[in-house]
C-alpha cells in the first residue's frame, strides 16, 4: 500500500527537494566535463581516422538530446507507478527481443557480438535491457509484497521473466561487466524491498561462486588478470597489458596538478579507448589527481542524492527502482574508475555521463529520468488519488451480490 507522503515526511523521511536539485547538479556538471573531455581525448584519434576533429563531440551531443528527450518522457510523461502496468510488459518484451537479434544477427566488435545495427541505427541492447531486468525484478517483489502471489510465484517468475534473460545475455553477449552491473541492480532491489538479510547473503555468495567462476573458466578473462602486473604478459608489456601501462602513464605524468587541459600525450593513439573505456586515465592525465578527486566526488554525491530520493519514496515500488538504479549507475562509475587504476580487470563498461557512447549515455539519462520520476511522487502535495490517477489503478468489476473492490495493480 503507498504511504501518504505528508506523513511520511512527518514520521522523519527526508524531504526530496534539495536532494533532487543536487542529483540533476550533478547530471549536469557530469555531463558537461564529458563533452570536454570526449573532445579532447578523441581528437587525434578523430583526426587518424580522417574525420573532423569534433566529430565525437557532435555524436556525443546529439545523444545527450536524445537521452534528455527519453529522461523527460520517463519523468513528466510516464510516471514511474506506470511501470506496475503494460507499459514495463512493452519494454521487458523490446528488450528481450533485441536481445534475441543481437544473439542472431548481432556485429561483432572486439572479440564481442553485443551491437545490433537497424538500418541507420546500431544500438548496444544490453543498456537497456539492465533498466527493464530491474524493473521487472522490482515489480515482482512489489506484487509479492502485496499478495499478488506466493513466494514459490515469485520464485518462478524470478527466474523466467528475470535470472534466464540475464543468463542469455551473458552467455550470448559474454558481457560479464553489464551481468555485474545487473547483479549489483537486483541485490539493490532486493535491500531497497526488505528482503531479509540471510537471503540476500545466500545471493551474494551465488554472485560471487559465478563471477569467479566466469573469470577462470575463460581464457580471454583469465589473461585479464594480468592487470595484477601487467608487464609480466609475456611480450614485455606489449601484449594484453598494454591498455593498462598505458593507462598508469596517463595518472603518472598527471601527477596532482595535470597537463592541462588537452595536453595529454597517451591521447596521441598510445592509449586504445581513451575517448570511452579508459577516458578516466585522460581525466587524470589533463586534469591531475585533482580532477580524478572531484569527478570520484561527484558520483559519491550523486549516490548520496540518489539515495535520499529513494528513502522518501511515497511507496516501496519507487524505493525498490529509485535505489536500485541510483546503486547500478554509481557501481557502473566505479567499476570503470577500477579498471582505469588496476583495481579491477578491464569490463569495457563507460563511465557514465562522461565516456563517448550513444547507447550508454542514453540507457544513462533515462535511468536519471526514472529516478527523478520517484522524486516527484514524493514532493510536497502528492495524494494517494494523484498516483493512483497517474498509475491508471483499474477497478474490478464487483462478483454478483458483493461490493466492488479495487485492483492492488
Amino acid at each position: 500500500m503507498a504511504r501518504n507522503p505528508s506523513a511520511s515526511r512527518a514520521s522523519g523521511a527526508p524531504d526530496v527537494v534539495l536532494p533532487r536539485f543536487v542529483l540533476m547538479l550533478v547530471v549536469l556538471g557530469l555531463t558537461l566535463l564529458g563533452f570536454v573531455m570526449i573532445f579532447s581525448a578523441s581528437s587525434i584519434s578523430a583526426i587518424s581516422e580522417q574525420t573532423d576533429a569534433s566529430s565525437y563531440l557532435v555524436d556525443q551531443l546529439f545523444f545527450a538530446v536524445l537521452g534528455l528527450i527519453g529522461a523527460f518522457l520517463v519523468w513528466k510523461v510516464f510516471p514511474y507507478r506506470m511501470w506496475l502496468g503494460p507499459l514495463l510488459w512493452a519494454f521487458w518484451g523490446l528488450s528481450l527481443v533485441l536481445l534475441l537479434l543481437t544473439a542472431v544477427m548481432g556485429n561483432e566488435a572486439l572479440g564481442a557480438q553485443r551491437w545490433l545495427t537497424l538500418g541507420p541505427v546500431s544500438l548496444q541492447p544490453s543498456e537497456l535491457a539492465k533498466i527493464a531486468f530491474v524493473l521487472m525484478a522490482s515489480r515482482l517483489l512489489y506484487d509479492y509484497k502485496q499478495g499478488e502471489f506466493d513466494f514459490r510465484g515469485l520464485a518462478v517468475a524470478t527466474l523466467l521473466l528475470v535470472v534466464l534473460p540475464i543468463g542469455f545475455l551473458y552467455f550470448t553477449q559474454s558481457d560479464l561487466g553489464t551481468t555485474a552491473i545487473i547483479a549489483l541492480g537486483l541485490l539493490g532491489v532486493m535491500w531497497f524491498g526488505e528482503v531479509p538479510l540471510r537471503w540476500i547473503l545466500v545471493v551474494v555468495v551465488a554472485l560471487v561462486g559465478f563471477a569467479v567462476a566466469a573469470i577462470f573458466l575463460v581464457s580471454y578473462r583469465a589473461d585479464r588478470l594480468l592487470y595484477l602486473d601487467p608487464w609480466n604478459d609475456g611480450q614485455g608489456g606489449y601484449g594484453n597489458g598494454y591498455q593498462i601501462i598505458h593507462s598508469f602513464y596517463a595518472f603518472a605524468e598527471g601527477g596532482i596538478f595535470g597537463v592541462g587541459l588537452g595536453n595529454s600525450r597517451e591521447k596521441y593513439l598510445y592509449l586504445p579507448e581513451s575517448e570511452t573505456d579508459f577516458i578516466f586515465a585522460i581525466i587524470g592525465e589533463e586534469l591531475g589527481l585533482i580532477g580524478a578527486v572531484l569527478v570520484i566526488a561527484a558520483f559519491l554525491v550523486f549516490l548520496w542524492a540518489g539515495l535520499q530520493i529513494a528513502r522518501a519514496s511515497a511507496d516501496p515500488f519507487g524505493r525498490m527502482v529509485a535505489g536500485a538504479l541510483v546503486i547500478m549507475l554509481v557501481f557502473q562509475a566505479f567499476l570503470n574508475i577500477g579498471c582505469a587504476i588496476g583495481v579491477f580487470p578491464t569490463t569495457g563498461k563507460p563511465l557514465p555521463f562522461i565516456s563517448s557512447g550513444g547507447s550508454s549515455l542514453i540507457a544513462t539519462f533515462v535511468m536519471v529520468g526514472i529516478i527523478l520520476s520517484v522524486s516527484d511522487g514524493s514532493m510536497p502535495g502528492r495524494s494517494d488519488y494523484d498516483q493512483r490517477r497517474e498509475s491508471l489503478r483499474v477497478v474490478r468489476v464487483a462478483d454478483e451480490g458483493r461490493a466492488p473492490r479495487r485492483s492492488r495493480r
